[in-house]
C-alpha cells in the first residue's frame, strides 16, 4: 500500500486582514499512483476558496486507489467531519472521493452533509446542494465507474495482446549481471538483509529479489556452457506493477 501524506494546520475561526474567512474549510486530495502529484488539484481547489472568499485550513492527500474506502487520510476526515470540525470540504472532483460506485459515492456524501459539511466539487460544475444533488451525484458517479471499468477492459485488452504475442506482461526486464549477484549473495551470506544489500548496490530491492531467485532457481539446473558471463534478467512482476 503505498504511504498517506497529510498536511495539517490549526484551524480558525473568523477572517484575517484581507477578508478571507477560513473558519473549518478543508480540502481531500487523492492520486494513485507515486508518480503522480497534487500540485494540479491543490491550485484549483486554492483559487476556487479564494473566489468564494474561504481558505482551505486543512489538507488531506494520500496516494491510494479511489477503488477502496478504506484509506487512512479519508478515514481521518470523516473522524474529523464527524467531530464537527470540517463545515466545507473541497475536492477536485467527486472521483478523487471515491470510484467504487454509485452506492458508495451517495453513502460518503451523504454521511458528510449529514455532519454539517457541504461538499463543494470544482470540477464537475454541477450543483451539489440543489434539490437534484442526488441525481446529479449519481450520474458523476456512474460516469466515474465507467472510466475505471473501460480502464480495467483496456488493461485485460493489452495483457492478452502481449500473451498472443507472447510477449510478459509487466516492467521491463531489467538485466543484473553476475559479478553484481556475486556481491549480492556475499554480503547476504554476511547477514545483510536483501534492503540493505540493494541500497548498497544501488538496485532496486524487488529487483534485486526477482533476479537472485532467478541465478539460484538456474544454479540448481545442468548449464551448458557457453564460454561467456552473460547477465541474468529479473522476471517481470506478475502483477504487473
Amino acid at each position: 500500500m503505498l504511504s498517506a501524506v497529510a498536511r495539517t494546520m490549526p484551524l480558525f475561526g473568523g477572517q484575517d486582514d484581507d477578508g478571507a474567512s477560513d473558519s473549518v474549510c478543508a480540502a481531500y486530495l487523492r492520486v494513485s499512483s507515486r508518480s503522480q502529484n497534487y500540485e494540479t488539484q491543490r491550485a484549483s481547489i486554492e483559487r476556487a476558496a479564494k473566489a468564494r472568499g474561504q481558505r482551505v485550513a486543512t489538507w488531506y492527500q494520500e496516494k491510494e486507489s479511489g477503488k477502496r474506502l478504506d484509506r487512512p487520510e479519508l478515514e481521518r476526515l470523516r473522524g474529523d467531519v464527524r467531530a464537527g470540525r470540517v463545515a466545507t470540504l473541497f475536492v477536485f472532483r467527486l472521483d478523487r472521493l471515491t470510484r467504487s460506485g454509485i452506492r458508495d459515492t451517495l453513502a460518503l456524501l451523504q454521511e458528510l452533509r449529514e455532519n454539517g459539511c457541504a461538499v463543494v466539487s470544482i470540477g464537475d460544475g454541477f450543483d451539489l446542494s440543489g434539490p437534484f444533488a442526488e441525481v446529479v451525484i449519481a450520474v458523476i458517479a456512474w460516469a466515474a465507474q465507467m472510466e475505471r471499468l473501460a480502464i480495467g477492459e483496456r488493461i485485460a485488452a493489452s495483457r492478452q495482446r502481449l500473451a498472443a504475442e507472447g510477449r510478459p506482461w509487466g516492467r521491463p526486464l531489467k538485466h543484473i549481471g553476475l559479478v553484481t549477484l556475486q556481491a549480492a549473495e556475499k554480503r547476504l551470506a554476511e547477514g545483510q538483509s536483501i534492503r540493505t544489500v540493494a541500497t548498497a548496490l544501488k538496485i532496486d530491492r524487488s529487483t534485486l529479489s526477482r533476479a537472485l531467485k532467478v541465478s539460484r532457481a538456474l544454479a540448481q539446473k545442468p548449464v551448458q556452457k557457453t564460454g561467456g558471463k552473460g547477465p541474468v534478467k529479473a522476471s517481470p512482476r506478475s502483477d504487473g506493477a
